[in-house]
Formats: C-alpha cells, sequence, structure tokens
C-alpha cells in the first residue's frame, strides 16, 4: 500500500513542477497524501486545484436546483462511465438573448395585489442575480389584453359602431394600473431584460367581425393599425421602457381565442412589407419585427413570407409555440433563410401541473431541443396566476393555464415552469453563445460559453437508471453521475 502511494507521489511531485524541492521531498509525500486522500470518492481526478458545479432537479423533487460541487481535471476517473460528451467551444451557432416567461394582465394583477415588501422580494427572486435568484432576462407582454386579463380590450376601444383612423383616442391607461409599475420594478432589478411585445387582436373596430374574438383585419385600417404599433413602442419608450422587439400576431392561425385574429400568411406579409415596416422606418423604430409566433407545424407561413425580399428587410426572423408540429421545424425556417433570427415565445403548462411529466418534456422540447434548432430565446407560458387559474376571458379564454408562480396573497407556490426555466436562466445570460456538443439518444444536451467565459451544459438523463458522464472539453475531462431521469445543469469555469 506504501509502495502505491508512493508511486502516486512521484506522480504528482512530477505534475507540481517541482514546487517542492528535493530538500523537502519527505515533508512533501504528506502533503501529497492528504491531497490524494481527500479526493476519495470524488468523480473527476486527483486534481483538485479546481471544481466546476452542477446543479441537480430529480423529477420526484427530492432535488430542486441542489448545488453540488464537483472536481476537473485533465485526467478522467477509473469508473467505467456510460456516456460521453464532448464540447466544443471552437464551433458556436447563435447568440442568445435570454429565458423568460410571458408577464400576462393576470400576471400583474396578482402581484400589484402583493404588499410591497412581498412582491419586492419574489420580483428579486426571479430577475435577480444572486444565488437565491434564477436570473429570468425575457419577458413577454401582451399589445393591449391576452385572454390572461380580465376581460378582452385594446388601447382604442370605442362605442359600436365608431372607427378611429387617426387613433386620437389611443390610450394606455389600463397599462398604467398593473402593467407598466411592475416593468418599472422589474428594470430596477434587471436593467438590461429584454421584452417582447404580442397583439392578441387589434381593436375590434378595424376587424371584419367587429368582436374581439376571431375575424380578419379590414385591409382599409391597415396603415392605422401600423401607426397603432408605433404609437404603442413610444408610449413605452416614454414611460422608461424599452421594447425589444413585436410579434405581428399571436397564434395568427387560431381565431378561437378571446382576444384573437385570423391573419393568413399573405395578408401579414402585405401588412409589414407596405405598412408596418415602413412606419417603424419613417418613424426611427428599431424594435424587431418577428413573424408568426404559432405552432411549428406551419414552419411554411413564415418561410412564404421571407421569401420575398421585399418584406424580410424589414423582419428580424419568426416565433414559435409547440401546441403542434415539432422543435425541428425551426431548423427547416433556419436553413432556408439563415440570416434570420428564430425565438420560442410560448408553451403553456395545464393545471393542476404533473412535475415529472412537466419537466422532462419542456427540458427536452423546449430548455435543449429549441436552442439546439437555432432559438436565441425560451419563454413560457405564463408568469402567474391564482390558485384558480384567474383571471381569464370567457368565449375562449384559457382556463388552466398553471403560472410559474401560484400567488395565493403574500405566498408563493413555485410550479414546474419555474425550475424549468431556471435551470437555464439562472447560467446562461443574454449574449451566451451556443456551442457544439454531441447528442446521445439517452443523454439530451445543450452547451454555451457564457460572456464570463464559462461553460454551462444542461443535460437530460432520460434512463432509468442512474449513469456516469464523461464531458470532455479541449482536453479537459469531467466525470459526472446522473440519477434516473435527472435533469442537471453544470457550470465548468
Amino acid at each position: 500500500m506504501f509502495l502505491y502511494l508512493f508511486k502516486k507521489l512521484a506522480q504528482k511531485i512530477n505534475c507540481l513542477n517541482n514546487l517542492l524541492s528535493k530538500t523537502y521531498s519527505i515533508f512533501g509525500i504528506f502533503i501529497v497524501l492528504g491531497v490524494l486522500l481527500s479526493c476519495k470518492g470524488q468523480p473527476g481526478s486527483e486534481d483538485t486545484t479546481s471544481t466546476a458545479i452542477v446543479y441537480l432537479t430529480s423529477l420526484d423533487q427530492s432535488q430542486l436546483l441542489n448545488k453540488v460541487a464537483i472536481k476537473k481535471s485533465a485526467v478522467s476517473a477509473t469508473s467505467p462511465v456510460e456516456s460521453t460528451i464532448t464540447v466544443d467551444p471552437s464551433t458556436s451557432y447563435q447568440i442568445m438573448d435570454g429565458f423568460g416567461y410571458t408577464l400576462t394582465g393576470g400576471s400583474v394583477l396578482h402581484l400589484q395585489k402583493m404588499t410591497a415588501l412581498s412582491r419586492g422580494k419574489i420580483l428579486e427572486e426571479l430577475f435577480g442575480k444572486g444565488d437565491n435568484s434564477i436570473g429570468v432576462s425575457y419577458l413577454r407582454v401582451s399589445i393591449g389584453a391576452s385572454d390572461l386579463d380580465e376581460f378582452p380590450w385594446s388601447y382604442n376601444d370605442l362605442p359600436s359602431g365608431k372607427s378611429d383612423p387617426d387613433l386620437k383616442h389611443f390610450s394606455m391607461a389600463y397599462d398604467t394600473l398593473y402593467l407598466i409599475p411592475t416593468l418599472k420594478e422589474i428594470l430596477k432589478i434587471s436593467p438590461q431584460i429584454k421584452i417582447m411585445g404580442s397583439p392578441w387582436s387589434p381593436p375590434a373596430w378595424m376587424k371584419d367581425n367587429k368582436d374581439t374574438r376571431g375575424g380578419s383585419l379590414i385591409k382599409e385600417y391597415y396603415p392605422a393599425y401600423a401607426n397603432y404599433f408605433v404609437k404603442y413602442i413610444k408610449a413605452m419608450e416614454a414611460e422608461g421602457i424599452p421594447i425589444d422587439a413585436i410579434t405581428v400576431q399571436n397564434e395568427p392561425l387560431h381565431p378561437g381565442n378571446n382576444p384573437s385574429l385570423l391573419m393568413l400568411a399573405k395578408d401579414q406579409g402585405e401588412f409589414v412589407k407596405n405598412h408596418l415596416g415602413p412606419a417603424f422606418k419613417e418613424n426611427g423604430i428599431e424594435t424587431k419585427i418577428i413573424l408568426y409566433d404559432h405552432n411549428a407545424d406551419r414552419p411554411d407561413y413564415p418561410i412564404s413570407i421571407l421569401d420575398d425580399p421585399q418584406t424580410a428587410q424589414y423582419v428580424d426572423g419568426s416565433a414559435f409555440h409547440l401546441y403542434g408540429g415539432t422543435i425541428d421545424a425551426l431548423s427547416k425556417v433556419h436553413n432556408a433563410h439563415p440570416d434570420k433570427h428564430l425565438y420560442f415565445t410560448e408553451q403553456w403548462i395545464g393545471a393542476p401541473g404533473n412535475f415529472e411529466e412537466n419537466l422532462s418534456w419542456h427540458i427536452e422540447n423546449l430548455i435543449i431541443g429549441a436552442p439546439r434548432n437555432w432559438s436565441r430565446n425560451v419563454l413560457q407560458w405564463n408568469l402567474a396566476a391564482d390558485e384558480n387559474q384567474k383571471p381569464h376571458t370567457d368565449r375562449g379564454g384559457c382556463t388552466r393555464c398553471l403560472g410559474a408562480i401560484t400567488i395565493k396573497g403574500d405566498s408563493i407556490i413555485r410550479n414546474p415552469a419555474y425550475y424549468i426555466i431556471a435551470h437555464a436562466s439562472k447560467f446562461v445570460p443574454p449574449g451566451s453563445v451556443r456551442i457544439d456538443s454531441n447528442q446521445e439518444e439517452n443523454l439530451l444536451n445543450v452547451a454555451y460559453s457564457t460572456p464570463e467565459n464559462k461553460t454551462v451544459v444542461i443535460l437530460q438523463n432520460k434512463n432509468n437508471e442512474t449513469i456516469a458522464v464523461e464531458l470532455n472539453k479541449e482536453g479537459e475531462k469531467l466525470i459526472i453521475t446522473l440519477g434516473g431521469k435527472d435533469i442537471a445543469t453544470l457550470v465548468w469555469e
């Protein structure tokens, strides 16, 4: 035994580049022996000079973002490994804009009903950068009402039979009650957060059915509706709230929501090319214009619009949901128009929620799948509701949409979407770059290089059994152990 340790000592002295002098080599034996013994049972190697951190969540909820330090080294452990992931920072893909939620009208209603102290604590937890925060970096808000508002409304509601093409009655008054105060509090915590606006419906008087639900935008009002976006962006800017991007229409092929609008691809293309794009240009608005904002079963919708270069000149990219189709449809759009960006803007969880099923499916398809198919963000629907999933509109408002948090007075319940987003938002800040990593059938992953030069790898063990995983990066190797079905985020200095 002593001979074995003495041989290990000799190797260690050589690796330490003669830091121990020959005069004190015997004393050095005991120093290195202590190092060797302190490593016993640790995954990785004998080198204890640096560590990586892994954050684990298990589907049985026995671990929820539990923090574990592990050793890293250029020499892998002698224990057998079932999977090997090679991370290659020299091959990079898209820059990430962030991870987060839709901040619905109902979300801000409940937040503003909390006491200021309790609201401040949960906003800091959600949007802050501290150890106990999850660093949400991207929000989507509705332009006017969504179906998770108390009732449908717009910024230019008029009595039946009236119209206002010059938008003389445009007003953001309702947003000053809940949304704008909440956004201002969030911006104090996270000044660089990106905000996307999405309309569920134009004012009813602009539509052929004169209803908040369904119908289509009358072509006569295309110029007025373009100006409606301009006024909205300028009004938010005047409040100190920058709108980074807008989608032209939420779910344009689903007119059954309340509010909602049917907007076919040819109509959206015409609106952007001849009205919205020119209006933004004329008014010096740099807010990004994003197409589609609907399910992955229709990649032809944005592709057909982008095929027209006169329209494409105004367009930053396309947005998707996954209530239909498969996530690889995003890559079809990327391959057709690689100069345009992709976004993942909505996916719901139905109340009361199933932690195991929800976490597993959403991590696989959204947190790992969407970025591996070129998405620059991932957003869950929605941030908050009460214990009854209220408020929601009538005639098609979502009655079972479970928030990332449930707000009951001043108390908070953290639901599956909280942990789904946290596994990325806490560790992958805006400006991170997706880098190459091999994908194995039952060990899914996505890797990033952050602005702080950290490597972050999000992993999902789809096996029922515990597995040992070797990660390789530029000559360094790291061993981690993942329990059956575990989710892990690895932060590698």
